[in-house]
């Protein structure tokens, strides 16, 4: 039978593992919050700010005054600012976003047809970029000075100074006009339009699942080269970073013990320094990731990927002002969310949090 005096400190480290837990929960969402209301803020004033009138984008330049000003009472906007903004708050978390000009769709339904292409492009742009940049910065910090570390130096440099736009172009020219190795703009050749039924909304995903092959393919030979474009940008920030904090970790007292313990140069280095580097490299790497999935506008302009970067820049062309603000929100939503998974795993994964 356990006695009391063995209970009570377990039961008390549980109470303080909770507490310490909430605590931590509790501040997470916090911040969240006090986050997206700066977000709401921000994109509702964006829209009183910017010199378009929505409610020309829906009436016409030459509508009546009386039908002008029916248009404007039915969106709100003869309401004092503040109930303007109440009623948007409102509007967004029963996840209402308006009506887009453009496509007389609703902005929901638009954002949820085009963030599958750019979540498809990002992923595999941070994927590449990962498995690429994370052994180069390795190698770099490792073989220090060295010509490891200046082709690592010169991949980061390119990677920063070259226009991103300039690059597709030239990878287009060489890849597709004059090698043919890829296909060309969109997502899909025109034989497989609208060919496999959308289920995740990712077509190499979907075209896999439905064993339509053909499909993914085709699906793959138009996605492989944006996604390495942007996935160049990835690589200079990830190898950059993995180069710095491998630098840090291989100074580390432990390594040094590890080596004159007589452990092998590869242990060392991969299994235990590059561990430790991981954790702060999390950050690096879900930072990257938001980095890619907004900042796609100009890749999927040049590849004339149907992402939301290509749906925002079309709307804000059109001064469909309800589209480009449900864009930014869902942006500004994902860096959010993006931000508090990687501090969950680096809580996770460094046992020094807990």
């Amino acid at each position: 039978m356990t006695s009391v005096a063995e209970t009570s400190p377990r039961k008390s480290s549980y109470g303080g593992a909770a507490r310490r837990w909430s605590a931590i929960v509790w501040r997470e969402l916090s911040t969240v919050a006090i986050t997206m209301f700066g977000l709401l803020l921000i994109t509702f004033l964006i829209a009183r700010v910017v010199p378009i009138d929505p409610v020309l984008a829906i009436v016409g330049d030459n509508a009546r005054p009386d039908v002008y000003d029916a248009a404007r009472a039915e969106l709100g906007l003869d309401k004092p600012l503040w109930q303007q903004f109440a009623i948007y708050i409102g509007k967004v978390f029963t996840g209402d976003l308006g009506r887009s000009v453009l496509t007389s769709n609703t902005v929901v339904d638009d954002i949820k047809r085009v963030f599958p292409a750019t979540l498809e492009l990002a992923t595999l742009g941070t994927i590449f970029g990962c498995a690429i940049g994370i052994p180069l910065g390795v190698l770099a910090a490792v073989y220090q000075g060295r010509w490891p570390d200046q082709i690592a130096r010169v991949i980061g440099l390119f990677g920063y100074s070259i226009p991103i736009f300039w690059i597709g172009l030239m990878a287009l020219l060489l890849f597709y006009a004059k090698l043919g190795w890829v296909a060309g703009p969109g997502r899909v050749g025109v034989a497989f339009q609208d060919f496999v039924t959308p289920i995740t909304g990712i077509v190499v995903i979907d075209a896999a699942l439905e064993g339509e092959w053909e499909a993914f393919w085709d699906a793959w030979s138009h996605l492989i080269l944006p996604s390495s474009v942007l996935a160049l940008f990835s690589l200079a920030y990830v190898s950059r970073m993995a180069r710095s904090f491998m630098i840090t970790e291989l100074q580390q007292q432990y390594v040094i013990a590890a080596r004159v313990k007589g452990m092998s140069e590869f242990r060392v280095i991969w299994r235990h320094a590059l561990r430790n580097a991981f954790v702060p490299l999390i950050t690096v790497i879900a930072l990257s990731y938001a980095h890619l999935l907004e900042g796609s506008v100009l890749t999927e302009t040049i590849f004339a990927w149907p992402g939301l970067g290509r749906y925002i820049t079309n709307s804000l062309l059109n001064a469909d002002m309800n589209a480009v603000l449900g864009g930014t929100l869902v942006i500004g939503a994902v860096f959010i969310g993006v931000n508090l998974l990687s501090d969950i795993l680096g809580r996770l994964v460094d046992p020094r949090t807990r």
